[in-house]
Formats: structure tokens, C-alpha cells, sequence
């Protein structure tokens, strides 16, 4: 099981979560953060700290929220593995499903 951040992130890119994971799993995109899968180890740190609660334990994602499951583990398609979002820096694509949203007003 993982996290999944959600649509609440997009265009708000807050990066509060980034500090309090342990482990450097989350990754910049170009509208929204996301949590590598595997690197992920499941502690929770970075849901609290959501100023927007756009991230779930996968368990828990809301029925209408699930697409985002599915964009979380498809955005390493191709970036796999990595070992840790610090040595990546901000990626300059996002998830199909992401870049196909309109501009998301702030939400705080």
C-alpha cells in the first residue's frame, strides 16, 4: 500500500509534505506532487501536513478520487525508481490526467 496525493494539489504545489517524508518519495511535477510507490513506506508523515488533505493512505481514497491512484503509479512509468526526489529535482511533465485539468484556483 502507499499514499496518493489527489487533484487538491494541483497548481498549489505547497511542498510541506516534502519535509516531513523520511524517506524523499514525493516528486515535484509541473502541477502536482506525487509519491513514488515503491520508495513509499507507508508512515504517514506527509498527510497530516497537507494544508489542502489532498493526500490519502491508498485504502482510504475517496471512490471518486481513485483516477489518482492510478496517475501516482503510472507518473514513474518511465522515471522508475529513482531512489530519492532530491537528487531528481522538479520534473517538468505531469500524469496525462493532471495536464488535461484546467487552471485549479488557490485554495488557501
Amino acid at each position: 500500500m502507499t499514499y496518493i496525493i489527489t487533484e487538491g494539489c494541483v497548481d498549489l504545489l505547497d511542498k510541506t509534505c516534502i519535509a516531513e517524508c523520511p524517506v524523499d518519495c514525493i516528486y515535484e511535477g509541473e502541477r502536482m506532487m506525487y509519491i513514488q510507490p515503491d520508495e513509499c513506506v507507508d508512515c504517514g508523515a506527509c498527510e497530516p501536513v497537507c494544508p489542502v488533505e489532498a493526500i490519502y493512505f491508498q485504502d482510504d481514497l475517496p471512490r471518486e478520487l481513485q483516477h489518482y491512484h492510478r496517475a501516482n503509479v503510472e507518473f514513474f512509468t518511465y522515471l522508475g525508481s529513482p531512489g530519492g526526489a532530491a537528487n531528481v529535482g522538479k520534473i517538468h511533465s505531469d500524469h496525462p490526467i493532471v495536464a488535461a485539468l484546467p487552471p485549479q484556483p488557490q485554495r488557501y
